[in-house]
């Protein structure tokens, strides 16, 4: 069993396990709680009242955080001709078509987005084994095979990040930085639930936000109040 440091434990004393937090109050603690001396990530999770195991309950989808993600976005687009000098000229980190996909094929994979043009799919879908389970595979749904090649990477540097409900009914995903401050980390935690909550499947009945928690890398959960949550994209 992993050993439990004295900062952690600390850090755990400040959170109220039994008590749902306000947004804002959520928010003020995760980064009261942060100790480690790098940049931590914080990260939210949404349980969901969905189930995933129909095809009419996944819940996928992508926004454009409105302060970034904190991090540097590694892109690579698959395109030939004029879309392969758009995305050069949209600074897009790789570029290319049959070698970009025989390096890929050999294991390379120092990239963090995918994007293709339509006609790249028939080479892109057969890197499917190796791009499906790192959820790198362009999808036509997310926006990622397009012929938008420049606004598309430029949204990718910007901040847009993807998300999909797992097999529990939870969505996970990161919304900054804790160097951020409250402010900027509301507004990107907010645009996010905004669109997780458009994205409520039809066919969920009953309470579609179930649970929120908050947490940085090192630090411990915060749970949200759902009702609190949701009260702010109504």
């Amino acid at each position: 069993m992993a050993r439990i440091g004295k900062k952690y434990i600390e850090a755990r004393k400040k959170v109220d396990s039994q008590k749902k937090y306000s947004f804002e109050e959520a928010i003020s603690l995760v980064l009261d709680c942060k100790y480690s001396k790098f940049d931590e990530s914080v990260d939210v999770a949404f349980r969901l009242g969905v189930d995933p195991r129909h095809a009419d309950q996944m819940v996928r989808g992508s926004v454009i955080l409105p302060h970034g993600t904190g991090k540097t976005t590694r892109v690579l687009v698959f395109a030939k001709g004029d879309k392969e000098k758009e995305a050069q000229e949209a600074k897009a980190d790789f570029v290319g078509a049959e070698d970009i996909a025989e390096k890929i094929q050999g294991g390379w994979l120092d990239f963090d987005k995918v994007i293709a043009t339509p006609d790249m799919m028939g080479l892109v879908g057969k890197l499917g084994r190796i791009l499906g389970p790192r959820g790198l595979m362009p999808n036509p749904k997310l926006g990622t095979v397009t012929f938008d090649v420049a606004k598309t990477v430029g949204e990718m540097k910007a901040g847009r990040i993807e998300f999909r409900v797992d097999k529990t009914g939870i969505v996970h995903c990161s919304v900054g930085r804790a160097s951020f401050g409250k402010e900027k980390l509301q507004d990107n935690l907010k645009a996010l639930l905004e669109v997780v909550w458009k994205l409520k499947p039809s066919s969920s009945k009953g309470t579609y936000i179930k649970g929120v928690a908050l947490s940085s890398t090192m630090g411990p959960g915060v749970r949200i109040d759902p009702v609190d949550a949701v009260a702010l994209v109504k």
